[in-house]
Protein backbone atom coordinates (compact mmCIF):
# COMPACT_ATOMS: atom_id res chain seq x y z
CA UNK A 1 0.00 0.00 0.00
CA UNK A 2 1.39 3.39 -0.77
CA UNK A 3 1.93 6.21 1.67
CA UNK A 4 -0.08 9.14 -1.02
CA UNK A 5 -3.26 6.75 -1.36
CA UNK A 6 -6.36 8.39 -0.07
CA UNK A 7 -8.19 7.59 3.25
CA UNK A 8 -11.56 6.42 2.54
CA UNK A 9 -14.62 7.43 4.50
CA UNK A 10 -18.13 6.92 4.23
CA UNK A 11 -21.78 7.71 5.79
CA UNK A 12 -25.92 6.93 5.00
CA UNK A 13 -25.25 10.39 3.67
CA UNK A 14 -23.71 13.79 4.37
CA UNK A 15 -23.32 13.81 8.20
CA UNK A 16 -20.09 11.77 7.99
CA UNK A 17 -18.39 15.07 7.10
CA UNK A 18 -18.41 15.95 10.08
CA UNK A 19 -15.64 13.29 10.90
CA UNK A 20 -13.99 14.29 7.63
CA UNK A 21 -13.28 17.85 8.78
CA UNK A 22 -11.80 16.26 11.93
CA UNK A 23 -9.71 13.66 9.93
CA UNK A 24 -8.61 16.50 7.61
CA UNK A 25 -7.68 18.55 10.69
CA UNK A 26 -5.22 16.35 11.96
CA UNK A 27 -3.93 15.25 9.20
CA UNK A 28 -3.84 17.66 6.41
CA UNK A 29 -1.40 16.41 4.45
CA UNK A 30 -3.79 12.81 3.87
CA UNK A 31 -5.58 12.55 0.23
CA UNK A 32 -9.55 11.08 1.06
CA UNK A 33 -12.25 9.93 -0.95
CA UNK A 34 -15.69 10.58 1.00
CA UNK A 35 -18.72 8.55 -0.57
CA UNK A 36 -22.34 10.21 0.60
CA UNK A 37 -24.93 6.86 0.37
CA UNK A 38 -27.36 9.22 0.52
CA UNK A 39 -29.88 7.66 -1.48
CA UNK A 40 -29.89 4.98 1.05
CA UNK A 41 -30.21 7.22 4.34
CA UNK A 42 -30.76 6.60 6.89
CA UNK A 43 -29.04 3.49 7.71
CA UNK A 44 -30.91 3.83 10.94
CA UNK A 45 -34.17 2.67 9.40
CA UNK A 46 -33.14 -0.87 8.40
CA UNK A 47 -31.99 -4.53 9.17
CA UNK A 48 -28.72 -5.23 10.13
CA UNK A 49 -28.14 -7.27 6.93
CA UNK A 50 -29.05 -4.62 5.11
CA UNK A 51 -26.96 -2.51 6.44
CA UNK A 52 -23.98 -4.90 5.96
CA UNK A 53 -24.60 -5.68 2.69
CA UNK A 54 -24.33 -1.63 2.04
CA UNK A 55 -21.54 -1.03 3.99
CA UNK A 56 -19.79 -4.18 2.08
CA UNK A 57 -20.97 -1.85 -1.21
CA UNK A 58 -19.34 1.28 0.08
CA UNK A 59 -16.09 -0.19 1.12
CA UNK A 60 -15.67 -1.99 -2.46
CA UNK A 61 -15.75 1.36 -4.17
CA UNK A 62 -13.54 2.73 -1.91
CA UNK A 63 -10.94 -0.25 -2.37
CA UNK A 64 -11.43 0.11 -6.28
CA UNK A 65 -9.54 3.88 -5.32
CA UNK A 66 -7.11 2.09 -3.45
CA UNK A 67 -7.97 3.79 -0.30
CA UNK A 68 -5.13 2.41 2.28
CA UNK A 69 -7.60 2.82 5.02
CA UNK A 70 -11.34 3.18 5.59
CA UNK A 71 -13.22 5.27 8.24
CA UNK A 72 -16.93 3.99 8.84
CA UNK A 73 -18.08 7.62 9.62
CA UNK A 74 -21.33 6.73 10.43
CA UNK A 75 -22.32 5.41 13.89
CA UNK A 76 -25.03 2.83 12.70
CA UNK A 77 -22.87 1.07 10.48
CA UNK A 78 -19.97 0.53 12.57
CA UNK A 79 -22.09 -0.39 15.33
CA UNK A 80 -24.26 -3.35 13.23
CA UNK A 81 -21.18 -4.12 10.00
CA UNK A 82 -17.71 -3.42 11.59
CA UNK A 83 -16.87 -6.75 12.58
CA UNK A 84 -17.92 -8.21 9.61
CA UNK A 85 -16.29 -5.71 7.56
CA UNK A 86 -12.65 -6.32 9.15
CA UNK A 87 -13.30 -9.94 8.64
CA UNK A 88 -14.05 -10.27 4.43
CA UNK A 89 -11.86 -7.33 3.98
CA UNK A 90 -7.79 -6.76 4.18
CA UNK A 91 -7.78 -2.97 4.83
CA UNK A 92 -7.93 -1.45 8.48
CA UNK A 93 -11.18 0.01 9.28
CA UNK A 94 -11.49 2.98 11.61
CA UNK A 95 -15.33 2.55 13.47
CA UNK A 96 -16.93 5.67 14.90
CA UNK A 97 -19.43 4.90 18.19
CA UNK A 98 -21.10 6.71 20.68
CA UNK A 99 -18.78 8.63 23.43
CA UNK A 100 -20.72 6.98 26.30
CA UNK A 101 -17.72 6.07 28.02
CA UNK A 102 -16.11 10.06 28.39
CA UNK A 103 -20.05 10.80 29.24
CA UNK A 104 -20.46 8.68 31.87
CA UNK A 105 -16.89 9.09 33.51
CA UNK A 106 -17.34 12.75 33.95
CA UNK A 107 -21.33 13.09 34.62
CA UNK A 108 -21.76 14.20 37.95
CA UNK A 109 -25.65 13.85 37.66
CA UNK A 110 -24.91 10.40 36.95
CA UNK A 111 -27.19 11.30 34.14
CA UNK A 112 -26.44 11.20 30.82
CA UNK A 113 -28.28 11.36 27.45
CA UNK A 114 -27.50 9.79 24.22
CA UNK A 115 -29.63 10.96 21.02
CA UNK A 116 -29.14 8.26 17.93
CA UNK A 117 -30.84 6.55 14.94
CA UNK A 118 -33.00 3.44 16.09
CA UNK A 119 -30.49 1.46 14.38
CA UNK A 120 -27.48 2.63 16.58
CA UNK A 121 -29.72 1.89 20.01
CA UNK A 122 -30.75 -1.76 19.27
CA UNK A 123 -27.14 -2.79 18.35
CA UNK A 124 -25.63 -5.41 20.52
CA UNK A 125 -22.40 -3.22 20.46
CA UNK A 126 -24.13 -0.21 21.79
CA UNK A 127 -26.02 -2.46 24.35
CA UNK A 128 -22.38 -3.68 25.66
CA UNK A 129 -20.84 -0.34 25.99
CA UNK A 130 -24.04 0.71 27.99
CA UNK A 131 -23.36 -2.14 30.22
CA UNK A 132 -20.33 -1.02 30.85
CA UNK A 133 -21.21 1.87 33.17
CA UNK A 134 -24.15 0.21 35.27
CA UNK A 135 -23.98 3.56 37.89
CA UNK A 136 -24.88 5.98 35.19
CA UNK A 137 -28.64 6.50 34.25
CA UNK A 138 -28.60 6.49 30.19
CA UNK A 139 -31.50 8.34 28.47
CA UNK A 140 -31.50 6.98 25.30
CA UNK A 141 -33.29 8.44 22.21
CA UNK A 142 -34.31 7.96 18.77
CA UNK A 143 -33.78 11.04 16.55
CA UNK A 144 -36.57 10.27 14.74
CA UNK A 145 -36.48 12.32 10.96
CA UNK A 146 -33.32 14.78 11.62
CA UNK A 147 -30.75 12.74 9.53
CA UNK A 148 -33.55 13.26 6.64
CA UNK A 149 -33.73 16.95 7.30
CA UNK A 150 -30.15 17.45 7.33
CA UNK A 151 -30.04 15.40 4.08
CA UNK A 152 -32.25 17.87 2.73
CA UNK A 153 -30.27 21.09 3.86
CA UNK A 154 -33.48 21.74 6.30
CA UNK A 155 -31.02 21.95 9.09
CA UNK A 156 -32.91 25.50 10.57
CA UNK A 157 -36.98 24.90 9.42
CA UNK A 158 -40.02 24.65 12.11
CA UNK A 159 -39.69 21.08 12.08
CA UNK A 160 -36.37 20.46 12.39
CA UNK A 161 -36.48 23.08 16.07
CA UNK A 162 -39.98 21.14 16.99
CA UNK A 163 -38.39 17.64 16.53
CA UNK A 164 -35.29 18.94 18.56
CA UNK A 165 -36.91 20.20 21.24
CA UNK A 166 -39.26 17.11 21.94
CA UNK A 167 -35.85 14.79 22.28
CA UNK A 168 -34.33 17.11 24.37
CA UNK A 169 -36.29 18.89 27.08
CA UNK A 170 -37.34 15.51 28.17
CA UNK A 171 -33.47 14.73 28.59
CA UNK A 172 -33.42 17.91 30.26
CA UNK A 173 -36.21 17.29 32.69
CA UNK A 174 -34.25 13.91 33.83
CA UNK A 175 -31.20 16.07 34.71
CA UNK A 176 -29.20 14.79 32.32
CA UNK A 177 -25.47 16.78 32.88
CA UNK A 178 -23.71 14.97 29.23
CA UNK A 179 -25.33 15.18 26.11
CA UNK A 180 -24.03 12.35 23.70
CA UNK A 181 -24.68 12.64 19.75
CA UNK A 182 -24.69 9.05 18.50
CA UNK A 183 -24.96 9.86 14.61
CA UNK A 184 -22.37 11.71 12.51
CA UNK A 185 -24.75 13.51 11.07
CA UNK A 186 -25.78 15.37 14.62
CA UNK A 187 -23.01 17.94 14.92
CA UNK A 188 -24.40 20.03 12.56
CA UNK A 189 -27.45 20.14 14.98
CA UNK A 190 -25.09 21.79 17.83
CA UNK A 191 -26.15 25.45 16.88
CA UNK A 192 -29.95 24.54 17.11
CA UNK A 193 -29.36 22.26 19.79
CA UNK A 194 -27.38 25.14 22.35
CA UNK A 195 -30.47 27.09 21.96
CA UNK A 196 -32.52 24.59 23.77
CA UNK A 197 -30.49 22.95 26.18
CA UNK A 198 -28.63 24.77 29.24
CA UNK A 199 -25.08 25.78 28.78
CA UNK A 200 -24.59 23.49 31.67
CA UNK A 201 -25.06 20.53 30.02
CA UNK A 202 -22.04 19.65 27.79
CA UNK A 203 -22.32 18.11 24.41
CA UNK A 204 -19.63 15.30 23.58
CA UNK A 205 -19.56 13.52 19.72
CA UNK A 206 -16.79 11.69 18.60
CA UNK A 207 -14.57 13.27 15.43
CA UNK A 208 -12.03 14.51 17.35
CA UNK A 209 -11.46 10.77 19.01
CA UNK A 210 -11.91 8.93 15.38
CA UNK A 211 -9.55 11.40 13.94
CA UNK A 212 -6.90 10.61 17.12
CA UNK A 213 -7.37 6.85 16.56
CA UNK A 214 -7.12 7.52 12.27
CA UNK A 215 -3.13 8.97 13.31
CA UNK A 216 -2.67 6.23 15.42
CA UNK A 217 -2.83 3.40 13.12
CA UNK A 218 -1.53 5.12 10.16
CA UNK A 219 1.40 5.81 12.21
CA UNK A 220 1.42 2.15 13.38
CA UNK A 221 1.46 0.63 9.98
CA UNK A 222 3.85 3.21 8.75
CA UNK A 223 1.53 5.17 6.53
CA UNK A 224 1.03 8.24 6.83
CA UNK A 225 1.70 10.25 3.92
CA UNK A 226 5.07 12.12 3.82
CA UNK A 227 3.95 14.39 1.15
CA UNK A 228 3.54 18.51 2.33
CA UNK A 229 1.94 19.30 -0.84
CA UNK A 230 -1.48 19.89 -1.74
CA UNK A 231 -3.82 17.40 -0.40
CA UNK A 232 -6.68 16.62 -2.63
CA UNK A 233 -10.38 15.71 -1.29
CA UNK A 234 -13.06 13.76 -3.98
CA UNK A 235 -16.32 13.43 -2.66
CA UNK A 236 -19.19 10.89 -4.20
CA UNK A 237 -23.18 11.36 -3.40
CA UNK A 238 -25.47 9.23 -5.58
CA UNK A 239 -28.10 11.96 -4.56
CA UNK A 240 -28.31 15.70 -4.95
CA UNK A 241 -24.90 17.23 -4.59
CA UNK A 242 -25.97 20.69 -3.98
CA UNK A 243 -26.57 19.54 0.07
CA UNK A 244 -22.80 18.05 -0.27
CA UNK A 245 -21.19 20.93 -1.78
CA UNK A 246 -22.62 23.59 0.87
CA UNK A 247 -21.24 21.22 3.77
CA UNK A 248 -17.74 20.70 2.60
CA UNK A 249 -17.07 24.79 0.72
CA UNK A 250 -14.85 25.86 -0.53
CA UNK A 251 -13.75 22.50 -1.88
CA UNK A 252 -14.82 22.13 -5.08
CA UNK A 253 -14.73 18.24 -5.87
CA UNK A 254 -18.24 17.11 -5.69
CA UNK A 255 -19.10 14.80 -7.83
CA UNK A 256 -22.83 12.75 -8.62
CA UNK A 257 -22.52 9.24 -8.53
CA UNK A 258 -25.25 6.31 -9.21
CA UNK A 259 -23.58 3.65 -6.48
Amino acid sequence: MKKNNPIGLFDSGVGGTSIWKEVHTLLPNENTIYLADSKNAPYGLKSKDEIIQLSCKNTELLLEENCKIIVVACNTATTNAIKELRAKYDVPFIGIEPAIKPAAIQSQTQTIGILATKGTLNSSLFHENVAKHPDVKIIEQIGHGLVQLIENGDLNSPEMKELLESYLLPMVEKNIDYLVLGCSHYPYLIPQIKKIIPSTIKIIDSGEAVAKQTKKILEELQLINPSKGNSTHVFYTNSNPEVLKKIVKPLESVFYKDF
